[in-house]
């Protein structure tokens, strides 16, 4: 049994707190989807299905390229990460794995780190690798590139370290990879584009041969940053052409922010579901580029309208659909526990409500080209408020009906700043 953080007791006097309100509003809800032929019972199960796994990066305070603003109580290793993200896991209950950046959270003892996790309820998700920042004085300098670099000694040296983080994700129960570079050119003329593609599969392709049985690699392709006047692996075709290269062990994994503005994100991942290479998803928000947002907060319908994708492919058992769901974000000015646990709750209610949508009127409308039609029936679910199922979903599982203010309520991030005085860090959020 996993070893809560927060005391039991106290989550359940808070939903005590809250038990006669929220049984009304649970039970006006299931009457009103009951009226349209739907069942409040099989959509909670189906919420209390769903799963998004942390970042364990995300539970560090972010920052700019123009500073950083931590806050107390910050976790100062590996262990202590997994503890906020057992916090996260207890309160929002949809939470369950922990997808781990190395070097950044490298383990000096990946069994007894598998170990700690499961003692926390725990399991690790896809492993990451940093190849986009420098680490140890004297290594080679990922200044200008990692595994398309044109030194030959630094893309090995970049296969090396991914390499190892498939042989941590042996040790800890990882089943997956995945490879985002920084590669590209800040100048025009500064990189030959078809070269530097080459050497990427050349090198993705040392790394995929190694993949264990069973693994999958996911290649994330981003528009820009840090280099902004061309990257490497730019965008979705490229990315999938890559992929289809490499073979069957290698998917496109889709980041919410790495692409230019106002692209029909909802229409990738139907493409790349149509392909058989969606891999899986870091779910974040932004308004202008890599905001890197809490999920929900600027653009809830397309995220509504993505998962409206994923549901469908799923409804039609569409073969080899398994995606994998991330949180991938950066808090530079919110307690990162508060986002995580609102933005895992944001995820799992684009996925309940892009289940209230009527496929068949939809088909319906698409068939007879009734373009309005067809949107108000997209809306009608979108705009349904599915707030209290997904508590219950969270009261069935231990969760808290109201996770932001239970937490609030624990005071555990005060008693973190007292247990893990200011001092060394890890790398915690992207900065």
């Amino acid at each position: 049994m996993a070893r809560p953080v927060l005391d039991p007791q106290l989550v359940a006097d808070e939903n005590a707190r809250r038990a006669a309100d929220f049984a009304r509003d649970f039970g006006e809800l299931g009457a009103r989807l009951k009226r349209r032929g739907l069942e409040v019972e099989a959509l909670t199960q189906r919420a209390q299905a769903f799963t998004v796994a942390i970042p364990s990066w995300g539970v560090g305070t972010g920052g700019t390229r123009f500073g950083r603003f931590p806050q107390s109580g910050e976790p100062r290793d590996v262990y202590e990460k997994l503890e906020d993200c057992a916090v996260v896991q207890q309160l929002a209950r949809c939470t369950p794995a922990v997808s781990l950046h190395v070097p950044w959270d490298r383990p000096d003892d990946p069994r007894r780190l598998k170990g700690a996790a499961a003692d926390l309820g725990l399991s690790f998700d896809a492993m990451n690798s940093n190849t986009f920042e420098d680490h140890t004085p004297g290594q080679r300098s990922y200044k200008f590139g990692s595994l398309t670099h044109t030194d030959r000694a630094v893309r090995e040296q970049a296969v090396a370290q991914n390499l190892e983080c498939i042989e941590i994700g042996k040790a800890i129960g990882s089943t997956a990879l995945t490879v985002w570079i920084g590669d590209g050119g800040n100048f025009p003329g500064q990189l030959h584009f078809r070269r530097a593609l080459d050497r990427y599969l050349e090198s993705t392709r040392a790394i995929c041969a190694a993949l264990p049985d069973g693994w999958k690699m996911y290649l994330e392709h981003k528009l820009c940053e840090p280099a902004f006047y061309s990257t490497v692996l730019n965008d979705w075709g490229t990315s999938y052409v890559c992929a289809k290269e490499l073979g069957p062990k290698c998917l496109c994994l889709v980041d919410l922010g790495h692409h230019a503005p106002n692209v029909n994100i909802e229409s990738i991942v139907s493409r790349l579901i149509q392909l058989g290479k969606l891999g899986g998803f870091h779910f974040n928000d932004s308004k202008y580029s890599d905001d890197d947002l809490d999920s929900g907060s600027i653009k809830p319908f397309q995220l509504f309208l993505i998962f409206h994708e994923l549901v469908g492919a799923e409804r039609e058992k569409v073969a080899g659909f398994a995606p994998a769901y991330l949180l991938d974000q950066s808090h530079n000015v919110t307690d990162p526990l508060e986002s995580l646990m609102s933005s895992a709750g944001e995820v799992q209610r684009a996925y309940v409500k892009a289940s209230l949508v009527d496929a068949a009127r939809l088909a319906e409308c698409q068939e007879r080209n009734d373009a309005l039609l067809a949107l108000q029936t997209l809306k009608d679910a979108y705009e349904t408020d599915v707030s209290p199922l997904l508590a219950e979903a969270r009261r069935r599982a231990g969760g808290a009906i109201d996770p932001v203010a239970t937490f609030r309520a624990s005071r555990y991030r005060a008693r973190c700043a007292e247990r893990r005085p200011a001092g060394k860090r890890t790398s915690g959020g992207i900065v």
